[in-house]
């Protein structure tokens, strides 16, 4: 039997058992389904010994592929980790859901408008090789009352399934929810991947997260498949050093950007001002070498795309580009034409300068005077998040979260009646 073949029939066994539980998961309880997120929270501390055993399986054998630091700080998991995903799911279990029907008009005859949010039914979920991801995800599909289909890289598979057995299903039945409504896509490969936005009539909507290429390769399948989905392709934020920056605050800002070399919205383009080229760019240049790992600085003449988006870029990703720009607005116009759009920021203590880039920046987050790593569901908005969308038409755009996971249904009757 074929690896597709294997595949096709794990998507297709796995979105039916989500599909058989996803009413059930509908109908359940806002206590029910806050009792899961915090079953799920006990049980990352309870069955801590076997998840980190797994997840070291992976980090093993990612370090003798040879994987670069960026990859293996995605892929590692700690028990500081475990408890700051313990702590998130706390968090949201906390939050209260949006009411899910609610009278917006009344009309001629005695009837009334009701707007009613309802779950998509089953969702999938593609995701780079994070460990946390996995429950991320499946926290925001819980709190949605929404079944779902997972899979992801294949460095995180160990880990992934050792979360989603002492830590996801077991939750779910807890609470008296059934633990098939999140199923998990144990083949590795990417025909799994292909096989996920395949399945139209079980899975109408898939979230896509990972390198820019492969993932805008599966959004045009799954959109030739008539499969939505909800896409983070792409990354790479920008800094914007105005020539009213102040010297702590820029240097602060650069740092804070680089805590992380593998996310999307770490540093990746820092444009700096020419009155403030000749005499801050080399003391940068030193500044970022001197850290640990070491940084590169790309300079001009730039020999890439201005917008390369490092993180993707495994043999180079220790790697921050530096341009000049010649103000706040030729910097927005740099970050909206080169760049994926995601997030940039300004560090200036001139306001018209601020408002200046903040009103021309298109992208999805925009910044003053702070990091662009607060561009995250759970730093922005107290809320885990499925990814973040950068789409330049309407829809859940910036970190999409539970909220953003239903669908609108209008309900016109009699008023009193309903």
């Amino acid at each position: 039997m074929s690896t597709v073949t294997t595949a096709e029939q794990a998507v297709e066994t796995a979105a039916r058992a989500a599909h058989r539980a996803a009413p059930q998961l509908a109908g359940s309880s806002a206590e029910m389904i806050d009792r899961a997120l915090r079953a799920m929270a006990t049980r990352l501390a309870e069955t801590a010994e076997p998840l980190l055993a797994a997840n070291a399986d992976d980090v093993a054998a990612a370090q003798a592929r040879g994987d670069g630091p960026g990859v293996i700080d995605r892929l590692r998991l700690d028990s500081g980790r475990l408890a700051a995903m313990a702590d998130q799911l706390n968090q949201l279990a906390a939050i209260d859901a949006p009411a899910h029907r609610e009278v917006v008009r009344t009309l001629d005859g005695g009837l009334v408008v009701e707007l009613r949010h309802r779950p998509v039914g089953v969702i999938g979920a593609n995701f780079e090789a994070r460990p946390n991801v996995v429950v991320d995800i499946a926290s925001q599909l819980i709190k949605s009352r929404n079944a779902g289909v997972l899979r992801t890289g294949t460095a995180a598979l160990a880990s992934a399934v050792a979360l989603h057995d002492h830590v996801i299903a077991p939750a779910l039945a807890a609470a008296g929810l059934p633990a098939e409504a999140v199923q998990l896509i144990r083949v590795p490969g990417r025909e799994a991947a292909t096989a996920l936005v395949s399945q139209g009539a079980l899975i109408p909507l898939v979230i896509l997260r990972g390198s820019g290429d492969s993932t805008r390769s599966l959004a045009e399948l799954a959109a030739r498949n008539g499969v939505r989905t909800l896409a983070h392709a792409d990354g790479g934020a920008v800094l914007y050093l105005d020539r009213a920056a102040d010297p702590a605050k820029a240097t602060a800002l650069v740092d804070a950007g680089l805590d992380r070399l593998g996310v999307c919205n770490r540093l990746n383009l820092l444009l700096v001002h020419r009155e403030l080229w000749d005499d801050l760019v080399p003391r940068l240049v030193e500044r970022l070498a001197a850290r640990t790992p070491a940084i590169r600085a790309s300079l001009p003449p730039h020999g890439h795309a201005l917008g390369y988006e490092w993180a993707l870029d495994s043999a180079a990703e220790a790697t921050v580009t530096i341009a000049p720009a010649d103000g706040p607005l030729h910097a927005a116009d740099l970050a909206n034409e080169q760049t994926s759009g995601l997030a940039a920021g300004i560090v200036t203590e001139d306001g018209a300068a601020a408002a200046a880039f903040l009103t021309a920046y298109c992208g999805t987050g925009a910044f003053w005077n702070a990091t662009t790593r607060l561009l995250d569901g759970f730093k922005l908005l107290g809320i885990p998040e499925t990814g973040i969308n950068i789409d330049k038409v309407p829809g859940p755009r910036g970190p999409v979260t539970f909220r953003d996971l239903v669908l609108r249904q209008y309900v016109v009757a009699e008023e009193g009646r309903l």
